[in-house]
């Protein structure tokens, strides 16, 4: 037997013994004279433009004492709820993340100048979460800045219908382990058959940094003339890897 074709044989056996360690977890697939099978692992990513966005608004307010900074805070924590009410987002869009109050720590007022240190010896941190669509990310950003959202601006791009961008991608990975089937097929002088077995596993979506705009020293509210700022949605990418099985005649 030629070098080459005993080489395309042996990959050929090592082909047909790699479906016997399929996962415990997964349907069982019989090997045998009799069953030939090509098994195949890839992946694929799908994309779509983002129809929703999750931007983050908050604010950080000062006082020289607990009272006054709740009381600025409490002040600027209701005009933002208020403007972003005004401007028809509703009530279960809005999501608390987090709120404290407690003295301003040394490291921070490092470069702050006397007066600074002592209008600011206590500060009320409060931010939120607004989900809307992604076209209106940018007006609601603006608004919650000119009524007062001195730390804002982190956007997080998703579409509605996750599911179906997933299984978009695990399409595209079972598609493209057909291609490779056939290509491996053909190079042992065979004949792809059906596909017999197949799992997806979406792989694990890393955690997204919250970031936040550096704090700015409660600054009035911008002039109500400023235009939004110009944002653009992203694209949204699911990324799916396929083990799938085919038979070989």
């Amino acid at each position: 037997m030629p070098i080459q074709l005993q080489r395309i044989a042996a990959g050929c056996a090592a082909l047909i013994l790699c479906v016997v360690a399929v996962p415990s977890h997964a349907q069982q697939i019989v090997v045998s004279k009799d069953n030939r099978t090509i098994a195949v692992t890839t992946s694929a990513d799908a994309n779509a433009d983002a129809d929703t966005v999750t931007v983050q608004i908050g604010f950080v307010a000062y006082g020289p004492d607990q009272d006054s900074a709740y009381a600025t805070g409490s002040k600027t924590s209701n005009a933002i709820a208020a403007a972003l009410k005004a401007a028809g987002i509703p009530q279960d869009a809005i999501q608390s993340e987090s709120q404290s109050i407690a003295p301003v720590q040394q490291f921070v007022t490092q470069d702050w100048t006397p007066a600074e240190k002592t209008e600011r010896k206590f500060q009320v941190q409060q931010s939120w979460n607004v989900k809307t669509a992604a076209a209106n990310g940018a007006r609601v950003l603006d608004v919650a800045v000119k009524a007062g959202a001195n730390q804002s601006g982190q956007m997080t791009w998703s579409v509605a219908d996750q599911d179906a961008l997933q299984a978009k991608a695990a399409k595209l990975a079972l598609d493209r382990a057909r291609q490779i089937a056939q290509q491996m097929a053909s190079g042992l002088n065979a004949t792809l058959g059906a596909l017999v077995y197949a799992s997806n596993e979406a792989p694990a979506r890393e955690p997204q940094p919250l970031i936040r705009a550096q704090a700015m020293a409660a600054a009035a509210p911008a002039p109500k003339e400023v235009e939004p700022l110009s944002v653009s949605a992203q694209k949204v990418t699911a990324s799916a890897t396929v083990y799938a099985v085919f038979s070989i005649q």
